[in-house]
This record gives structure tokens, sequence and C-alpha cells, in this order.
């Protein structure tokens, strides 16, 4: 018997970023897609995901903020968040778990790494 696919919600503001994880974690999740912060919470608590991946820049509501507003709303926050990033200072990344993410991420990642990631939190 087949497991359903777990379902990962990927936040980022650039479209292509999705198409790229689309094309290299497509086959082991069901992916959807959130081009913002504020459609992030509101597809988050419509039909809560596996887990998140979350870019940090963006503009509006940044990763940080995202990553805030959903641990502190109960509908999602238990919802595991992946940051991923190509700010990766240690600053950056304290910002991150201060934020309540489960996970930072520095871009370039190995795709493999955020298949191992994902999976240890879900």
């Amino acid at each position: 018997m087949n497991r359903p696919q777990q379902t990962i919600l990927i936040v980022d503001d650039e479209y292509f970023n999705f198409e790229m994880l689309k094309a290299s974690l497509g086959n082991e999740f069901s992916l959807s897609y959130a081009n913002s912060g504020t459609s992030c919470l509101t597809s988050a608590i419509a039909e809560p995901p596996d887990a998140i991946l979350l870019d940090v820049c963006m503009p509006g509501l940044d990763g940080y903020d995202t990553c805030r507003l959903l641990k502190n709303t109960p509908e999602t926050e238990q919802i595991p968040v992946v940051m991923v990033s190509g700010l990766e200072t240690e600053l950056e990344q304290k910002a991150g778990f201060d934020a309540g993410c489960d996970a930072y991420v520095v871009k370039p990642f190995s795709v493999k790494t955020l298949i191992e990631k994902i999976k240890t939190l879900v």
C-alpha cells in the first residue's frame, strides 16, 4: 500500500525558484506554491502542509516575519519551517532560528541534503 506523499509548501517571491525546486523535489513530495509571506499564511491555514520551505529575502513580509507569524498562529505553529537563503552568516542563521525555523539551509544546497532535512522534520 502506498503512503500519500507528504505536502510541502514552497514560499518564494521568484517563481523560477519554485520551478527549480519542483524539478528536484517533485518526485519525493507533493508541492504547492505561495509567492509571499501573506499568501503563505493564508495557504498554510486553509490547507496545512507537512512542511514549509521558506525563502528569507522577500518584499513586504520577509521570511523571518513570516516564520514568526507561522509559529505564533495556533493553526500553523506545529508545521516545520525550513528557511532557505543565500544569506549564510551565523547572524542570519541565528535570526532564522530566533524567528522559530526548524532548519536553515544555505543556497546553493544539495538536493539530497534538503530532502533528508525535510524527511527528518516531518
